[in-house]
């Protein structure tokens, strides 16, 4: 493609070294998709003839079902899959092809591909976040009088319902696809016609190219459009965010599948066995998942190092955008389908969450609550509930098994009605601020959820 310039060949060192289309050949239908539009516009500049953008249509478009069905051959030294592209079509349809870079640049080219790809994408994880949603939610309405202990510091803390620890991830999957769809924003902005760096001396209609690859905005800025990777850096920090959120769901269901929780069952189409162990089943899709967090979160770290120290325009350094975006982009899409799945699959074992829920000291605050609603300072409250916990634990008798006397040793505000707080079903009904766990609450949050989710499903 540079011939003209160059006297020796290159190196088939370099060539190895700088070859893209290892793994670029995946933008195939949208690098094809960008020149039926380009060609469309050198059409209406008069650069092409309406017979040859029609051979351009038609040679692409067979390209197109040559790559899919298999019979295309890939080339390495023509580096990338633009290259590949445009020299089979020229040998398909003669020099019609060789018109098709008119006013193009690679550099606008691959920027434009890349967005399409990222568009498609988007769009793609979101179904998926909605998916996973969905299983979570089902989970919820299956099990609507399951209990379990709220924890903090991985300590019992407080009684909450299993619908209510569902919805909070329910909550975080929806941040995520916020950012899908914000980020979306800055995606569909439509680069082509920005050339190498500074345009082109023929001027194309890029209303027409936006028009036909429905992208509402165009770049108005030919260097920062050839050298803007920022959509791609918000695609990959959402990807590591729900990664984030995947990996904080794992450790919950690791440690509810183990036998000292035991508050969920796994099915055997979702765990794995031991080569040595024949008891075990292992949550194995969990602790992977955990696992390729780190992954998105190198690969966003590896895009953010590529592209901090670059001076305007595109250097070829913006090559190494890709491999992260595909690998990031194919391991959360797997991730999300296979933990919708697996949460769909799972069975709560309500027995065990009761049993952990009957624990009288996570009904502490509850105590401490009655006081204050018996004019005792706060602070004054958490000292006496306090004592009265370290007194239980010595007596070696639960809050329930004391007498009211008892009770009294430690505030004269204590009364026969103390006992009423010492139920998991009483707590939880008297939770009812917006966004606690109270049955009212979570029932109302399903059925928000059940309505609002199929709405938030489009970009």
């Amino acid at each position: 493609m540079w011939k003209g310039r160059f006297q020796t060949d290159t190196s088939n060192l370099l060539q190895k070294y700088g070859e893209s289309i290892s793994y670029d050949w995946r933008l195939y239908a949208y690098d094809i998709e960008g020149s039926i539009a380009h060609a469309a516009a050198l059409q209406d500049a008069g650069i092409l003839t309406k017979t040859e953008e029609r051979a351009i249509a038609r040679g692409l478009r067979e390209i197109r079902a040559e790559i899919e069905s298999g019979e295309f051959r890939f080339k390495t030294s023509l580096e990338d899959i633009h290259m590949n592209i445009e020299r089979a079509l020229t040998e398909k349809i003669g020099p019609a092809g060789a018109k098709l870079h008119t006013a193009r640049s690679r550099n606008d080219q691959v920027a434009l591909d890349v967005r399409l790809y990222c568009r498609a994408e988007s769009e793609a994880i979101l179904h998926r976040l909605s998916a996973l949603q969905n299983a979570l939610l089902t989970l919820a309405v299956n099990h609507p009088d399951a209990v379990l202990p709220g924890y903090t510091h991985l300590q019992r803390g407080q009684p909450v319902l299993f619908g209510h620890h569902m919805l909070a991830y329910i909550e975080m999957l929806e941040r995520d696809k916020d950012r899908i769809k914000d980020g979306y924003k800055r995606i569909n902005v439509m680069p082509l016609g920005s050339g190498a760096l500074a345009g082109s001396t023929i001027k194309l209609n890029r209303a027409l190219v936006a028009e036909k690859l429905k992208f509402p905005a165009i770049t108005q800025n030919s260097m920062d459009a050839v050298s803007d990777r920022d959509f791609i850096a918000e695609l990959l920090f959402t990807i590591s965010m729900v990664g984030v959120h995947l990996s904080r769901l794992s450790e919950d269901v690791i440690l509810w599948a183990s036998a000292e929780f035991g508050f969920i069952e796994l099915s055997d189409a979702h765990t794995t066995g031991s080569s040595l162990m024949p008891q075990k089943k292992n949550p194995d899709i969990a602790e992977l998942t955990r696992g390729k967090t780190g992954r998105l979160i190198g690969n966003l770290v590896s895009l953010l190092t590529t592209i901090k120290g670059l001076p305007m325009t595109y250097n070829r350094d913006l090559q190494e955008d890709k491999e992260p975006l595909f690998d990031s982009i194919d391991q959360i899409k797997l991730a999300l389908e296979i933990f919708a799945e697996m949460m769909g699959a799972a069975k709560v074992r309500e027995e065990k969450t009761l049993a952990a829920t009957s624990d009288p000291f996570l009904l502490a605050t509850d105590i401490a609550d009655y006081l204050v609603l018996h004019k005792v300072p706060f602070r004054d409250a958490h000292e006496i509930v306090g004592k009265l916990t370290a007194f239980s634990l010595q007596e070696k008798r639960d809050f329930p098994e004391l007498t009211l006397d008892e009770f009294r040793q430690f505030s004269d505000a204590f009364e026969e009605d103390v006992f009423k707080v010492l139920d998991v079903k009483t707590a939880l009904r008297a939770r009812k601020a917006i966004g606690a766990p109270s049955p009212s609450n979570v029932s109302k949050q399903i059925t928000r959820w059940q309505k609002r989710l199929d709405a938030s499903n489009t970009l």
